[in-house]
């Protein structure tokens, strides 16, 4: 268990002491705003495009609420598409070093839709910026790192490119203590190592293995297995093992979501048991994360909502 404190520690370090802002957003002064109402829409509408599970759990909040964090999500997806997808080094410098400039500036043009909605999010949530440039760094890592020699390595990976996601979001929804964060950092490292488990073979075939070398070699997993999408004992095993590590930082995670605001604990609840269906749809088909991408469908996630609203009840 050394392993695990070792990580925590470091990704605590990371996030840092934030001061907890007694301030409350000052709610609907945009609304008779018409470029930033279009900005909004337009976060929605990536939202609704790029992440069905985000999206059904982002509609769980107050209006408010819910496009704020889906001009977060807006603004995480443009980044990652600007790492994924401009193919000229200084074109991608030039993008990335925009969005820094928007994060420090905490301001846009109203030509850019969904630089401004981030913009205006993160003033009146008052985000701290450091979350938001940590972000772009652990998107932008991806540019120079394709393998990760230890779980402490693909955790503070997971940190960059997740977990402060979940701070930002926390900011956003509303929580009670400073305690919180520490819980926003597990969830991130669930979530994104649920996305690692059930993306293997498409991230490899686009030439980036996340998952830790010392444990591959542990269960006897070469990189040709991999690229073979070979669904062998060992596999299975290995598969057994992360998934186990993966539940367990939901569960430990938990704690946390009765230190957020009310009216935000079912969405971040909702969140958590979506993408735990996904770790179930990846044992239900014998671990193979080759020739399919597991999913929990429109229907699975409204099947789990009765019992998650029991469970929020009772926090």
């Amino acid at each position: 268990m050394q392993a695990h404190a070792n990580w925590e520690h470091q990704l605590l370090s990371l996030a840092g002491h934030v001061p907890h802002s007694s301030t409350r957003p000052f709610f609907s002064y945009w609304a008779g705003n018409a470029s930033l109402r279009q900005a909004y829409k337009q976060a929605e509408v990536i939202t609704a495009e790029h992440s069905k599970s985000f999206h059904f759990a982002s509609g769980l909040l107050p209006e408010e609420k819910r496009s704020a964090v889906r001009a977060l999500y807006a603004f995480c997806r443009t980044v990652d598409d600007i790492v994924d997808e401009v193919e000229l080094k200084k074109d991608r410098d030039f993008e990335l070093e925009y969005w820094r400039n928007v994060v420090n500036t905490a301001s846009a043009s109203t030509d850019d839709l969904v630089a401004s909605a981030w913009a205006d999010t993160l003033t009146r949530y008052h985000i701290p910026r450091h979350y938001a440039l940590q972000l772009i760094d652990g998107v932008a890592r991806d540019l120079t790192q394709s393998r990760y020699q230890t779980f402490d390595d693909l955790a503070t990976y997971c940190y960059g490119v997740a977990s402060t996601v979940g701070l930002m979001s926390m900011y956003i929804v509303g929580f009670k203590s400073h305690e919180a964060v520490s819980y926003a950092i597990k969830l991130g490292v669930a979530l994104q190592m649920t996305n690692i488990l059930r993306d293997v073979g498409e991230d490899y075939r686009n030439g980036r293995l996340y998952l830790p070398r010392e444990e591959l070699v542990t269960y006897g997993i070469r990189e040709e297995d991999i690229a073979e999408g070979r669904v062998t004992d060992a596999w299975r095993q290995f598969m057994r093992f992360q998934i186990d590590r993966t539940r367990h930082l939901y569960a430990a995670s938990w704690e946390g979501v009765k230190m957020l605001e009310r009216e935000g604990q079912l969405a971040i609840g909702a969140a958590s048991i979506f993408y735990m269906g996904i770790l179930e749809d990846i044992e239900k088909h014998d671990y193979d994360v080759f020739s399919r991408r597991a999913s929990l469908s429109a229907m699975g996630k409204v099947a789990k909502l009765p019992a998650l609203w029991m469970k929020i009840r009772s926090l």
